[in-house]
């Protein structure tokens, strides 16, 4: 448990940094809260009483240093991450404390592995992007998949959502990755990234029950092709997404996520397949739960706790799989996900 140590969470007041600060609280931290407007930090206390709100800008290092100050770890739930993520990085190194952030811009995840990875290591600290559904959750899947190998010729990681109500901040994300791509979608492939002009292919994907066989947009990326080969040795990296999914989030009017139970989470469902081939074998793994937005908190609230009571395999900058235990990992999330794995 969490002891009553303070964790920074910058950008508490968004629709994840609300779930994650409750998550903390339960697990016996207490939440700095922070983020670039005083006047929804101050809103959010009303409802978190007994918490303290320290504003802070990306622009103004001193004030990202207030915000850290005392606290054991940060979380960075504000995005666009290619935006905040370089900032608040800097503000924890230099408070010498880990950083964890729940991006799912791939560019943004890039950035911090390219910019951040030696000078965390040489600090001896922990800085862990994507820590969330997209990125965080495929990669412990993949991981567990694998077993005690570390290379597959293929990962194809298919994502089952009922529906997406996008929230704003994915909305901002996903318009800041477009003007960074050009336009252009990405994939992964051969080893790379490549940027693609044409329209991503439709297929059919055999989910595990309930779903069954459905279509969806193949090579729809997400973070997962950069966690994933950021510690395996893995030459195509394949992510899909039900084309109902894809469609809501393309819409300019779906509406943002509202609450459906007393935990605040939506009705959303999904079911995460996982499917590693090496040669002629296959492995598999699948999780199934509620809400995105809402597992989220448990992912990352896990990988802090993890991280200041010791559990973790390296230094520097690393995904979830690299840094934990994936099987564990998987199991203390029992709770908030079912998973399965099969060899």
């Amino acid at each position: 448990m969490g002891s009553g140590r303070t964790v920074a969470v910058f950008g508490a007041y968004g629709h994840t940094g609300r779930f994650v600060v409750a998550r903390l609280r339960e697990r016996g931290y207490v939440p700095v809260l922070s983020g670039r407007d005083a006047g929804k930090l101050a809103e959010l206390a009303v409802s978190e009483p007994g918490l303290e709100v320290r504003p802070a800008s990306v622009d103004d290092p001193v004030s990202l240093d207030r915000a850290l100050a005392g606290a054991a770890a940060v979380v960075n739930c504000a995005g666009p991450f290619a935006v905040t993520a370089a900032p608040v990085i800097e503000a924890a190194l230099r408070a010498g404390i880990p950083y964890v952030d729940v991006a799912a811009e791939i560019e943004a995840n890039l950035d911090t592995f390219t910019h951040f990875a030696d000078r965390a290591r040489a600090a001896g600290t922990v800085v862990v992007p994507a820590m969330a559904f997209f990125g965080g959750l495929g990669d412990l899947l993949v991981t567990a998949a694998l077993g005690d190998r570390t290379a597959a010729d293929e990962v194809h990681v298919a994502y089952g959502l009922s529906n997406w109500h996008p929230t704003a901040g994915t909305r901002a994300a996903g318009a800041v990755s477009r003007e960074r791509r050009d336009g252009r979608r990405v994939r992964y492939a051969d080893g790379r990234l490549e940027y693609r002009r044409d329209d991503a292919p439709l297929v059919e994907w055999a989910f595990p029950d309930p779903l069954g066989t459905r279509p969806v947009v193949g090579e729809f990326t997400m973070a997962d092709v950069v966690t994933v080969p950021s510690h395996l040795a893995v030459q195509d990296v394949r992510t899909y997404m039900t084309v109902e999914a894809a469609g809501d989030l393309a819409a300019p009017d779906t509406p943002a996520p509202t609450a459906a139970d007393e935990h605040g989470r939506s009705a959303q469902t999904f079911l995460v397949d996982v499917v590693v081939r090496s040669g002629s074998s296959e492995r598999r793994a699948v999780a199934r739960g509620q809400d995105i937005y809402a597992v989220t908190a448990p992912l990352v609230v896990e990988a802090v706790d993890r991280i200041l009571t010791g559990r973790t395999r390296t230094v520097g900058v690393a995904s979830a799989g690299r840094l934990f235990d994936a099987p564990d990992f998987l199991r203390a999330l029992s709770p908030h996900l079912t998973v399965e794995v099969h060899s």
